[in-house]
C-alpha cells in the first residue's frame, strides 16, 4: 500500500513511515488527541524514483565534493529537478487523493499539513542535517505537488552536504510524508514536560495566538508559564505578542498578521487550559518514559497534540545547583518589555526593600554597596572595590573603574549601550536608562542593585555571605560545549575580557571592537599620534588585538576597524577639532571616517599587517558602516596600500544599514569573505529608532518583520555567492533571533559573553529540531 493511516502505525514502523510518522502513530495509539491523517510511506518514495528510472541518475548526481559550493548547488538543483518533473503514476495519484478525501469532514475539502518524515535512524546522533519541507493549509489542488516537494527536499544543498560530511550513502536514506488534518488553531505553542536545560520536574509552556509556526520559527515572543510539579502556583510571564500566523480565509494560505491590540499583551491560556496541557504532558511522558518536547494547539476549546519528541538538551545541562536552575532564561521567554528574564536570586538582609530607582536590567546579578556618583572623569578616582558606580552614561575610559565596581547604574542608555555591553562582559550587574539615578542617589548611600529586575533598592538587601554573583558566574560554563554546525562565537569589547570570553568555549570572536582600545588612550587618534608617534599608535592597537588573538588562537578573531561617533571623540583631548553633529550616529563614523582620514586609517591597518607578520593568521578584518560596493572597493585599496593582500587574508563588512543589505550582492562581487549583521544599528536605521533613547526604547525591536526580511535576504544572497554570514549585534544573544538565523542558514552567531552558553544550547536545540523534522 502507498499509504498507512496514523491509527495503523506504531514505533515499530519507523523504517516505513519515518520518525515523525512513527511518533504520531504512537500518540494516536495511546489515545492522545492527535488530528487524523495518513502517511505516504518511504517505500512509496522509493518505488516512485525506481519506477520512473531516475534513481541511478539521482544518486549519481549528488555524489559530489561537499566543499565545492558550485558543484553542490548544481547537484541539488538537478536532483530536485529530477523528482519535481517526474509525473505521478495514475494508481499512486488515485490512492493518495482517495485517502485525502477521507480526512475531510462532512464531504468538505480538508486543509491539511504536509510534512516530511525521513527514516534514517542514525541521524539524530549527529549534530545537524538538512531541513526537509513542511507545508501548511494544503488542499487537493496542490497536495501531490507538495508531496513531491517533500521528497525533493531530501536533496537540498544542506541535506546533501550533511550526508556527504557524515559518510551516509544517499541511496540508503528514504523519506515518508505525513498528511494530517490542519488544526485551525486559535492559540498554540510548545510544552516541555521537564526543564529543558536541567531536567527538573518543572513543566514549561510557551503560548501564542494563531498557528504554532510563529512560536517555533521565533517570529513571536510567546507567553511563558512555569508549572512546578510539586506546587500549585503557576509562574506566568505575559509577552508582547506582535504577530500571529493564521490561515487566510480567502486563499487558504498561511499568512502573518499583526495581533489585535486587545490581545497583544493579554494572557493566551487560562488555568483550565494549563491543567489540560499538563495532564496531556504527563500522559505522553508516561507513555514514552522520558521528558518530552510537545507541540500543541487549541481550536474550539479542544487541545490537540501535533508532535512529541524527546527533550534533547537535558544531557548537556550543567551540574549547577537546583536553586539556580529555575533562574535560567528559557527558550527566549521574555517579560512584557521584551527583556530576557534571567532571574538571579535575591538574598535577604537588613534593608527596607523599597525601590528608589528603576530602569532596564541590562547585566544580571544582585549586589549591594555604597553608591559613588560619577559626573566627570575625575570622579572615577573615588570608586573603590565593591562600590556601585552611578553615572549619566559610561564611556570607554571608565572601564578600569567599572572593573573595580560591584555594580553600575546609569541615567541614560538601553540594552545595547556601552554600559550594558561592557558590564555584561565584565560580569558586573548593571541597570541602565533610569532617567534620574544621579539626582536621586548620593555618594555613600548603600543600595542594592538587582540587575535582573532593573530595580535599585534602599539599603543592603544581600547578606555579604550570601551575595550572588552574576548568573554566568553562578553557573560555570560547561567544560564540554555543545557541538553545532552553526558556529557560536563571542563579542569582546575590551582586551581585558579576553580570558573570560575564551573560557566560554566559543568558536572564536565574532566582534572585537577597536574603538575601546583607542578611546581608552583619552586622546583622539590624531592627538595621540601628534603627542607620540604613528608607531606608538599602531603598537597600542597591536598589543590590544594581540592579547585577544593569543587567548583564542587558532580560533578566528574578527576585528572591527574604528567605529566611534564624534560625540565620543569630542570628550577626549583633541576633541575640540571634531565636528559638532546633531545626530552623531548618522554622521562622521565607521568606514566613512576611515576613508576620509586615510593617513590615520593607514596606521590602523599597519597594526593588522604587523599581526600577520607575527603569525596571527587567525585575525580577520571587518569594516563598519559600509553602504555599498564603492565603500568596499575603496577599503580594499587601502588594504593593498598597507601591504595586506586581500586575496590571502579574510576580510568583510558589517551589514548595518538597509543600503548595505540591499547592495550585498555587489559587495560579494567586490571580494568580501563575510558579511556580519550589526543588528543594533540595522534595527535603528530600519525603524528610525534611537537605540539609546529611553523614550523610544520600547519601539526598538530587532525581531521586527522588516529587519528580519533584510537579514533573511542577505543570508540567501550570500549563500548563493559563497560568502559567510554572521551576526554580532545584541540580538545575536536572543533565542528568538537564534531560532530565525539558524533556520535561515547563517554561518555563525556571535553572542555576548554572558549569553554564549545559552546560545550554544539554543543553536543545538534548533539544529536538532531541523534534524528531527527531517527524519520523522
Amino acid at each position: 500500500m502507498a499509504v498507512l493511516w496514523l491509527d495503523e502505525i506504531s514505533a515499530d514502523d519507523l523504517e516505513t513511515v519515518g520518525g515523525k510518522g512513527a511518533s504520531l502513530g504512537e500518540l494516536t495509539g495511546a489515545g492522545l488527541p492527535v488530528p487524523p491523517g495518513f502517511v505516504v510511506t518511504a517505500g512509496t518514495y522509493r518505488s516512485f524514483i525506481e519506477s520512473a528510472d531516475i534513481d541511478d541518475e539521482l544518486f549519481e548526481v549528488v555524489d559530489v565534493d561537499a566543499d565545492d559550493s558550485t558543484a553542490l548547488a548544481d547537484a541539488a538543483e538537478r536532483a530536485q529537478e529530477l523528482i519535481l518533473e517526474t509525473p505521478f503514476p495514475d494508481e499512486l495519484r488515485e490512492e493518495i487523493l482517495a485517502s485525502y478525501h477521507e480526512v475531510g469532514e462532512d464531504d468538505e475539502a480538508a486543509f491539511v499539513a504536509v510534512r516530511s518524515s525521513a527514516t534514517a535512524e542514525d541521524l539524530p546522533d549527529a549534530s545537524f542535517a538538512g531541513q526537509q519541507e513542511t507545508f501548511l493549509n494544503v488542499t487537493e489542488a496542490n497536495l501531490l505537488d507538495r508531496v513531491r516537494e517533500c521528497w525533493a527536499s531530501l536533496f537540498t544543498q544542506r541535506a546533501i552536504y550533511y550526508r556527504q560530511e557524515q559518510g551516509f550513502d544517499h541511496s540508503t536514506v528514504n523519506i515518508a510524508v505525513v498528511v494530517q488534518q490542519m488544526v485551525d488553531a486559535e492559540k498554540s505553542g510548545v510544552m516541555f514536560t521537564s526543564h529543558p536545560s536541567t531536567g527538573e520536574p518543572t513543566m514549561i509552556i510557551e503560548a501564542a495566538w494563531g498557528l504554532g509556526e510563529a512560536v517555533v520559527s521565533g517570529a513571536v515572543s510567546p507567553d511563558n508559564y512555569v508549572i512546578p510539579r510539586d506546587e500549585e502556583e503557576v509562574d506566568v510571564t505575559v509577552a508582547d505578542k506582535k504577530v500571529m500566523h493564521v490561515k487566510d480565509e480567502d486563499t487558504g494560505e498561511t499568512i502573518e498578521r499583526a495581533v489585535p491590540e486587545d490581545k497583544r499583551n493579554a494572557r493566551v491560556i487560562d488555568q483550565d487550559e494549563i491543567d489540560g496541557l499538563v495532564e496531556l504532558g504527563e500522559h505522553v511522558e508516561d507513555h514514552y518514559g522520558d521528558p518530552q518536547d510537545v507541540e500543541w494547539a487549541i481550536a474550539d476549546d479542544e487541545i490537540y497534540m501535533l508532535q512529541s519528541r524527546p527533550i534533547t538538551t537535558i544531557d548537556d545541562a550543567d551540574d549547577a545547583d537546583a536553586t539556580d536552575a529555575t533562574a535560567d532564561p528559557v527558550d527566549g521567554v521574555t517579560d512584557g518589555s521584551g527583556t530576557q528574564a534571567t532571574g538571579a536570586k535575591t538574598g535577604t538582609g537588613s534593608g527596607s526593600g523599597d525601590v528608589i530607582v528603576d530602569g532596564l536590567g541590562s547585566s544580571p546579578g544582585t549586589v549591594s554597596g555604597p553608591a559613588k556618583i560619577v559626573t566627570k572623569l575625575d570622579d572615577l578616582a573615588k570608586v573603590s572595590e565593591g562600590d556601585v558606580i552611578v553615572t549619566e552614561m559610561t564611556m570607554p575610559d571608565m572601564v578600569p573603574a567599572m572593573k573595580r565596581a560591584s555594580g553600575i547604574i546609569t541615567d541614560e542608555g538601553g540594552m545595547t549601550s556601552h554600559a550594558a555591553i561592557v558590564s555584561r562582559e565584565l560580569g558586573v550587574p548593571a541597570i541602565v536608562g533610569t532617567g534620574n539615578a544621579t539626582s536621586i542617589l548620593e555618594d555613600g548611600r548603600v543600595v542594592t542593585l538587582d540587575g535582573d529586575k532593573g530595580a535599585v533598592l534602599e539599603g543592603s538587601e544581600v547578606d555579604p555571605d550570601e551575595e550572588t554573583e552574576p548568573v554566568e558566574e553562578v553557573r560555570p560554563q560547561s567544560p564540554v560545549k555543545p557541538m553545532t554546525a552553526t558556529e557560536v562565537k563571542v563579542n569582546v569589547s575590551i582586551p581585558e575580557a579576553a580570558e573570560r570570553a575564551a573560557a566560554t568555549g566559543a568558536d572564536g570572536v565574532g566582534l572585537l571592537r577597536t574603538e575601546h582600545m583607542i578611546l581608552s588612550l583619552n586622546q583622539t587618534p590624531e592627538q595621540y599620534i601628534a603627542n607620540n608617534s604613528p608607531d606608538d599608535y599602531t603598537t597600542e592597537l597591536v598589543e590590544g588585538i594581540r592579547g585577544v588573538a593569543d587567548e583564542f588562537y587558532p580560533r578566528p578573531v574578527r576585528v572591527r576597524t574604528l567605529d566611534a561617533p564624534t560625540d565620543e571623540f569630542r570628550q577626549l583631548e583633541g576633541g575640540e577639532d571634531e565636528p559638532a553633529e546633531h545626530n552623531p550616529m548618522l554622521g562622521y563614523r565607521g568606514i566613512r571616517r576611515s576613508l576620509d582620514r586615510t593617513d590615520v586609517f593607514g596606521h590602523e591597518l599597519e597594526a593588522f599587517r604587523r599581526l600577520y607578520e607575527l603569525g596571527y593568521d587567525n585575525v580577520e578584518i571587518m569594516f563598519p558602516l559600509v553602504n555599498d560596493a564603492e565603500d568596499v572597493y575603496r577599503a580594499k585599496r587601502e588594504l593593498e596600500n598597507a601591504g595586506i593582500d586581500p586575496d590571502k587574508r579574510k576580510w568583510g563588512v558589517m551589514i548595518e544599514t538597509p543600503a548595505s543589505a540591499l547592495c550585498v550582492e555587489e559587495m560579494a562581487a567586490a571580494g568580501i569573505d563575510f558579511a556580519s549583521f550589526g543588528t543594533n544599528d540595522l534595527t535603528q536605521y530600519t525603524l528610525a529608532v534611537d537605540r539609546n533613547n529611553e523614550n523610544v526604547a520600547d519601539r526598538f525591536d530587532e525581531l521586527h518583520p522588516g529587519v528580519l526580511r533584510l537579514i533573511g535576504d542577505v543570508i540567501e544572497t550570500c549563500r548563493e555567492h559563497d560568502v559567510d554570514t554572521s551576526i554580532c549585534g545584541q540580538a545575536g544573544s536572543k533565542p528568538e533571533m537564534v531560532q530565525f538565523l539558524v533556520n535561515e542558514g547563517i554561518s555563525s552567531v556571535s553572542a555576548n559573553i554572558d549569553a554564549v552558553r545559552d546560545v550554544q544550547h539554543e543553536v543545538k536545540r534548533v539544529e536538532q529540531k531541523l534534524l528531527l523534522d527531517s527524519v520523522r
